[in-house]
């Protein structure tokens, strides 16, 4: 039951006041970049971002699924075709899909699904060019648990890969991406796999959205699932000539959600620095195996 004792339930409250939406039953569902609420008696999910993080984006992300969806897409509904702004966050509201008793859906589904998103029409409305690694480096800069020298680090280790990010020479060509493909990403629907998350929709290179998938080797992941992305997708971007420049991107965007939580949050402060750490000075013979960010 939420009793607003912290700042992303008050958000919450004060959202569901100006919409009608019953609030009092809320459940917490996820706490990273943004903040992920379930609204039970209303079938509904909240998502909270702030305007420093994801605030912009997650305002266009309900245009960018509301046309989707009529175009017959499998996306992630909204049941609100407007954001709301709360102070310095922006709530959207989502219809609900029960996982329950359901494992995640399948790589092959998540390859389907952009092959066919990748060759859909421009949509009818001005994307933003994706911005590499902007949110990390923007995290970086306010208090954190990391010592000097692994911001030093990771500061310049993204503005490497940036720079190799521009040069880099698409087989795919660019276009609208989903900008966060990955499994994690996925949900059952009433008719099969859905995608959500729309907040990092943009145009960027198509190899962007086929590279995340092959980040589950920091997770154990193994080669049969990776396998099966790929035939269903049908094209094996692990051959293309930017793949290792993109999944070193997405090692380091995934720590963005840690950095902005460590000071708050113990769990977060030592999956970041564990992350860092195997980052920084790896050890191919052993592996350091992350841990999920859910």
């Amino acid at each position: 039951m939420i009793t607003p004792a912290n700042s992303s339930e008050m958000v919450l409250v004060r959202a569901c006041k100006q919409v009608g939406l019953t609030y009092e039953d809320a459940a917490l569902l996820r706490a990273h970049s943004a903040s992920v609420y379930l609204l039970p008696r209303e079938s509904t999910v909240a998502r909270i971002s702030s305007y420093e993080h994801q605030g912009v984006q997650a305002k266009a992300s309900v245009a960018i699924a509301r046309w989707l969806v009529e175009q017959d897409f499998p996306a992630t509904e909204p049941l609100l075709d407007h954001a709301i702004e709360v102070d310095s966050s922006v709530v959207t509201f989502w219809r609900y899909y029960s996982q329950k008793g359901r494992e995640k859906p399948p790589a092959r589904a998540l390859g389907l699904i952009l092959r066919r998103l990748h060759g859909l029409r421009p949509p009818p409305f001005r994307l933003p060019a994706y911005q590499p690694l902007m949110g990390l480096l923007r995290a970086l800069e306010r208090p954190n648990v990391l010592g000097d020298d692994d911001r030093a680090w990771l500061k310049e280790r993204a503005e490497f890969l940036i720079q190799q990010y521009y040069q880099l020479d698409s087989h795919l060509g660019v276009g609208f991406v989903h900008g966060d493909a990955y499994r994690g990403n996925t949900l059952w629907g009433p008719h099969g796999v859905l995608l959500g998350d729309w907040d990092e929709a943009s145009v960027a290179p198509r190899e962007l959205d086929l590279v995340n998938i092959y980040q589950g080797v920091r997770y154990g992941v193994s080669d049969d699932v990776f396998d099966e992305f790929t035939a269903a997708y049908g094209w094996d971007v692990r051959e293309w000539s930017g793949f290792t420049v993109l999944r070193e991107m997405r090692d380091l965007h995934t720590l963005t959600g840690f950095v902005r939580r460590s000071v708050a949050e113990p769990g977060a402060a030592e999956e970041l620095r564990r992350r860092t750490e195997s980052l920084r000075y790896p050890k191919p013979e052993a592996g350091v195996l992350w841990r999920s960010s859910t």
